[in-house]
């Protein structure tokens, strides 16, 4: 694999300068800022992987900007990984900290998502028009089949989960119209993507605290969901 060769995967790069994608790059900063409004929203009854999947999301926000101004495929690995890394951790810290699975199940369920990815990537690739967004296509299924299962015995995490699955969703779409509105839209609508998933993520984990502190009986820390019913 070329480490070093170039890359150019979205609208709004022209060539392989640094900040050949200003918006794409810039937005990345929407990970980092919504880590760290999640991170205080939490600091009391933190759940016991908040800080973790905080962290995750900052990094998310590192890699992507490295990918969208060095445009190169150790830049995208960069980009990729910690997504998967925050799949992966996001699903252990469902099955252990609400499902309340033993680690070694909880590991196990979380490890099925290898399998699930394969057999599910498929039917998204054959979607007209989805693109290259089709790699995240079992990502908002997954989400619902969780919300799914849990709608009876913990209804509103089920629906924080369907909340999350649409603004995922939403944000996949726009994504994958970066090509085709390229010429109405010369910045593309990629930059979108990165807010609309700032904002999923964060979301996710407060739902996840929201739900560990409705087990465990600790009182709600201010989270996003409270903060919007009040306002």
């Amino acid at each position: 694999m070329e480490l070093n060769r170039y890359v150019d995967a979205y609208c709004e790069r022209l060539d392989p300068h640094y900040w050949a994608e200003p918006w794409n790059a810039v937005t990345n900063l929407a990970f980092v800022i919504v880590a760290l409004l999640v991170w205080r929203l939490e600091k009391q009854h933190r759940a016991p992987m908040t800080a973790a999947l905080c962290g995750i999301e900052a990094v998310i926000g590192v890699g992507s900007y490295l990918f969208h101004t060095h445009a190169v495929i150790w830049a995208m690995i960069a980009d990729v990984t910690p997504i998967a890394g925050f799949v992966l951790v996001f699903i252990f810290a469902i099955n252990r900290d609400i499902l309340r699975l033993r680690p070694a199940y909880a590991y196990g369920l979380t490890a099925l998502f290898f399998p699930f990815y394969a057999l599910t990537l498929p039917m998204f690739q054959m979607l007209p028009g989805l693109g290259s967004s089709a790699v995240y296509g079992p990502v908002p299924l997954l989400i619902l089949l969780y919300a799914l299962y849990l709608s009876r015995r913990m209804p509103q995490l089920a629906q924080g989960f369907c909340i999350g699955a649409a603004i995922l969703v939403l944000s996949m779409t726009l994504r994958t119209l970066d090509e085709p509105l390229c010429q109405i839209f010369p910045q593309g609508t990629h930059f979108m993507w990165h807010i609309l998933n700032a904002v999923m993520l964060g979301w996710m984990i407060v739902v996840y605290g929201r739900a560990w502190r409705s087990q465990s009986g600790d009182q709600p820390s201010p989270t996003l969901a409270s903060d919007a019913r009040e306002g």
